[in-house]
C-alpha cells in the first residue's frame, strides 16, 4: 500500500511498504484498529495527528526484529478506528490509552510517540509514569508555537468582532465570518478535520505542555529533524533542558518525520537506548 503524502517544507515523502493487517478491538464502545508485531519487551507506538499505523509501522518491523512486541493502534478520530463520541481533550485520549494498555495487560511499557503521540507521552512520563519504562519522542508536539504580534492582533480582532455579531443574535454572519477566517488562516490540519474531530484539534492545540517536561520520571530520548517546520528544532531543544533525564539526537536534512526519514539509525538508536539500564 501507499501511504498519505507526508508534507515537509519543499519535500514530498512517500512512504511504500507491503499491506499489513490490522485488527479491531472494542474498548469503551469504540472500534479500535490494531497491529502488532514481534515478540519480547512491549512498546507502545502513538502516531502523529491525521497519521495512522501505517505512519509508525516501518519503524516497529524494524524493532519487532530486534526483540520487541510493538503495539501499535489507530488513535480514535484517525485511520480506521472510529472518531470519538465527542470532542475529546488530550487527556481523553490519555485515558483512552491507558485503558488500551489495560486491555492488552500491559502494566508498564516502551513508548514511542510521534507528534501528537510525543504530546500523550509528555502527559504519561510524568502523570502516570509507573506505566512508562522510558520512552523515546520524535518531533514532538505540546509546546505552543511562537506567535508573531501581526498573528495576534488579528486573531483577537476577529474574535471581537465575531462575538460581538453572536451577541447581538447575527449568528449567520458571525457563523459566516467564522467560517471565512478559518478557510483563510487556519491550519492545514484544522482545514482537514471536521465534525467533532475539529473541536477535538482545537481542544488538542490549545493545551501548553510544557510544564509537564520537568515533571517527566522516565529517561527520554529525543528525535527532531533539523529542517522541521511543524515543530521547529527549538522545541526539541527546550524539551531537552527540561525533561530531567534527556538526550536529544538531532537528524541532519530530516524534516517533521524525522524518525521516518532515518528509520534505520532511529531503530538501531532506540534499541540501544531500551537496553541499557
Amino acid at each position: 500500500m501507499i501511504l498519505p503524502v507526508v508534507r515537509q517544507a519543499n519535500l514530498l515523502l512517500f512512504a511504500t511498504m507491503t499491506d499489513y493487517d490490522f485488527t479491531t478491538i472494542s474498548l469503551n464502545t469504540t472500534k479500535v484498529a490494531e497491529h502488532i508485531v514481534g515478540d519480547g519487551e512491549p512498546i507502545l507506538f502513538l502516531h502523529g495527528w491525521g497519521a495512522n499505523i501505517g505512519l509508525v509501522l516501518p519503524l516497529a518491523e524494524r524493532l519487532g526484529k530486534l526483540g520487541y512486541r510493538c503495539y501499535m493502534l489507530d488513535l480514535p478520530g484517525f485511520g480506521e478506528s472510529d472518531d470519538p463520541p465527542q470532542a475529546w481533550t488530550i487527556y481523553d485520549y490519555t485515558k483512552f490509552v491507558l485503558d488500551y494498555l489495560d486491555h492488552h495487560e500491559l502494566e508498564s511499557v516502551l513508548l514511542f510517540g510521534h507528534s501528537f503521540g510525543g504530546r500523550l507521552g509528555l502527559i504519561l512520563g510524568s502523570e502516570h509514569s509507573h506505566r512508562i519504562r522510558k520512552m523515546a519522542l520524535s518531533d514532538s508536539a505540546g509546546i505552543k508555537p511562537k506567535t508573531p504580534f501581526g498573528t495576534n492582533l488579528r486573531l483577537n480582532s476577529y474574535k471581537i468582532i465575531r462575538d460581538g455579531l453572536y451577541k447581538v443574535g447575527l449568528k449567520s454572519l458571525a457563523d459566516t465570518l467564522r467560517n471565512q477566517y478559518n478557510q483563510r488562516y487556519g491550519s492545514s490540519d484544522f482545514q482537514q478535520v471536521s465534525g467533532v474531530m475539529r473541536q477535538t484539534f482545537i481542544n488538542v492545540v490549545n493545551e501548553d505542555l510544557l510544564y509537564l517536561a520537568s515533571q517527566v520520571k522516565a529517561s527520554t530520548l529525543l528525535f527532531w529533524g533539523d529542517k522541521d517546520e511543524d515543530t521547529p528544532l527549538w522545541m526539541g531543544e527546550k524539551l531537552e533542558q527540561e525533561i530531567p533525564d534527556a538526550g536529544l539526537i538531532v537528524h541532519k536534512g530530516a524534516g517533521h518525520y524525522a524518525y521516518l526519514e532515518k528509520a534505520d539509525e532511529t531503530a538501531r538508536v532506540m534499541d540501544y537506548f531500551f537496553k541499557q539500564d
